[in-house]
């Protein structure tokens, strides 16, 4: 039992909110491509293949950066007690783990065509890497927002076989959604953050955190207003994002309270149901 307790504390298996903000935008995508008059089968099938992607992915994820955050986690009071941190878990089994997981997602991956193959193993690169953007930029958040909704393209993609605009507008406005909340998470280690030397978003913009945010969560309704306009969505979708504005306007950004981590973590976790939010925007506006 304590090993297992260790494996679901390593993977953040315990955690869902970072698997289902990764599978999100795989729903979406896919919503947005699939042919709702055909058979909803393979609709369903290809749902169930991207949240098992988003839980591999995002187990492996978490090893990967526990691995390269070891040091740091160990002089964060949130993050000191993490196996690997705490060194309750070797970095050669962690390893061995992370490799597990990325096994089990090119078995998920191979199921698409190759299209949607080639362009998931061109975004490994950026999967592995983000973990270190924080020791050299103020930005870690956007190479965040690139990684976590590359799912997006790929769900479009895994129906379509080719990019288009539609996808890659939602997508770009997907990444400031990220780099909101995100920097909302931010704010719980940003003493910690400073005194250790590592950069973030949260950091770069404590002065005026709430004109970023508002700035970032703007652009992402704008650019998912504009994919509903592109791809002519009833109207219904457009009520939808009325009540995603209202969502991201008050009980996030009204209700924020930057120097109460409790407050920071709630609204971080609150974007699982705007997350939902969209994607049963997106389906309703199909019909």
């Amino acid at each position: 039992m304590e090993q297992l307790k260790l494996f679901i504390e390593l993977t953040r298996l315990k955690k869902p909110i970072g698997f289902m903000l990764l599978f999100w935008p795989c729903a979406w995508g896919l919503t947005l491509a699939y042919d709702f008059s055909n058979n909803l089968h393979g609709y369903f099938i290809y749902l169930l293949l991207f949240f098992l992607g988003a839980v591999f992915m995002r187990s492996a994820g978490c090893i990967v950066n526990d691995i390269l955050d070891k040091d740091f986690d160990k002089r964060v009071l949130r993050t000191k007690n993490r196996p690997i941190a705490s060194n309750q878990v070797s970095i050669k089994i962690a390893l061995l783990l992370a490799g597990i997981f990325c096994l089990l997602s090119f078995l998920i991956l191979i199921n698409f065509n190759k299209y949607t193959v080639l362009l998931a193993l061109g975004s490994m690169p950026l999967a592995f890497s983000y973990p270190l953007m924080k020791r050299y930029t103020y930005w870690p958040q956007l190479f965040l927002g690139i990684t976590f909704n590359y799912g997006l393209i790929l769900g479009w993609t895994s129906i379509k076989g080719q990019v288009d605009i539609i996808p890659i507008l939602i997508y770009i406005g997907a990444i400031f959604w990220t780099l909101g909340y995100d920097t909302i998470y931010g704010f719980q280690d940003i003493k910690d953050d400073e005194i250790i030397g590592l950069k973030s978003t949260s950091i770069k913009f404590k002065s005026n955190p709430y004109i970023f945010l508002s700035l970032c969560f703007s652009i992402f309704l704008i650019l998912l207003t504009s994919t509903g306009y592109l791809m002519s969505l009833s109207s219904k979708f457009f009520f939808f994002v009325f009540l995603i504005f209202i969502h991201m306007f008050y009980f996030q950004l009204f209700k924020l309270n930057i120097n109460n981590p409790n407050s920071c973590l709630h609204i971080f976790k609150s974007n699982n149901f705007l997350g939902f939010l969209i994607y049963i925007a997106l389906i309703i506006g199909k019909y």
